[in-house]
């Protein structure tokens, strides 16, 4: 029995609580999963599962051997990442990282692509997601996050700033107006974050200041959605640049309030502190830092 991989499906089994949703993230049979965790309660000579038609638990034995089986695991990917590089130099092994959809989206698919073409022998899982993840136990090596305070529990160096503005479609201003001052959001269909931002925007312009109060007939956590809205011509929608520049020069979406200034963030790239760095993540991140240095958007 391969313990290493048994332990892997075991981990996953115990995590999503689902023998299903294993096989389809570890891209293996359900009958797999379900011989690896056999084998593992073999091994161990103890039931490490409750199963049930409707749920997965852990057992007592099942969560020490869950602890036990994170830390082996976390120690065999520090040994791999820490020697992760062939008798040639190439770096290989396997990097996980996490950014927003937007950004993965608009940037780091591209990024991505590029910096695999320079180590073929390596290998990236992207999770992206709007949710803050724990990086310890989702042991992810490298987060992409924007924000203006990044967590101060991570370390990490900015990659770029983050700019925003206000864009609608052609045909949304032909309908309803063209905005000429803040005050004006008030009467049109503005697109707007759910988890932040929501019912009042800022804008500035000089030593001018705007907290403009807004309608949101349709709000969404994340950009690429309220994008997708706005150029249907559902409305006003508060857009990082990184994401709705090509379609500003297109002529698909148009600036609103243009000599307004929105807010602006950083993206960061975040890593814990738990252990140094390995030859991987460190090449990737000098990667992103010199890609996106004086970045277009």
């Amino acid at each position: 029995m391969d313990r290493l991989t048994a332990m892997r499906v075991f981990v996953e089994v115990a995590t999503s609580g689902s023998f299903s949703a294993t096989a389809d993230r570890l891209e293996m049979s359900r009958a797999m999963v379900t011989r690896y965790v056999g084998e593992m309660e073999q091994w161990l000579q103890a039931r490490l599962l409750q199963r049930t038609t409707r749920s997965v638990t852990l057992t007592d034995a099942g969560e020490l051997a869950l602890r036990r089986c994170q830390q082996m695991l976390a120690l065999t990917q520090d040994l791999e990442e820490e020697t992760a590089t062939t008798t040639e130099g190439e770096l290989r092994g396997q990097l996980r990282i996490t950014c927003s959809v937007s950004f993965a989206y608009a940037q780091m698919g591209a990024a991505i692509a590029d910096f695999l073409a320079q180590h073929p022998q390596l290998k990236i899982d992207l999770d992206a997601s709007e949710g803050s993840l724990n990086l310890v136990e989702r042991r992810i090596d490298l987060a992409i996050r924007i924000s203006a305070e990044p967590d101060p529990l991570l370390i990490g160096r900015p990659l770029a700033r983050c700019d925003s503005a206000l864009v609608a479609s052609p045909a949304y201003l032909a309908a309803h107006g063209t905005p000429q001052e803040p005050a004006d959001l008030t009467r049109h269909r503005c697109l707007s974050y759910a988890n932040f931002g929501k019912s009042v925007w800022q804008l500035t312009r000089g030593d001018e200041v705007a907290r403009v109060g807004v309608t949101s007939p349709f709000s969404a956590n994340e950009a690429t959605t309220l994008m997708r809205a706005a150029l249907a011509g559902g409305g006003i929608a508060l857009q990082p640049t990184y994401l709705v520049n090509p379609y500003l020069h297109s002529g698909e979406l148009q600036a609103v309030l243009p000599a307004w200034s929105l807010p602006v963030m950083t993206i960061h790239a975040l890593y814990t502190s738990r252990r140094h760095l390995s030859p991987a993540v460190r090449a990737l991140l000098d990667f992103l830092v010199l890609r996106f240095a004086g970045a277009p958007w």
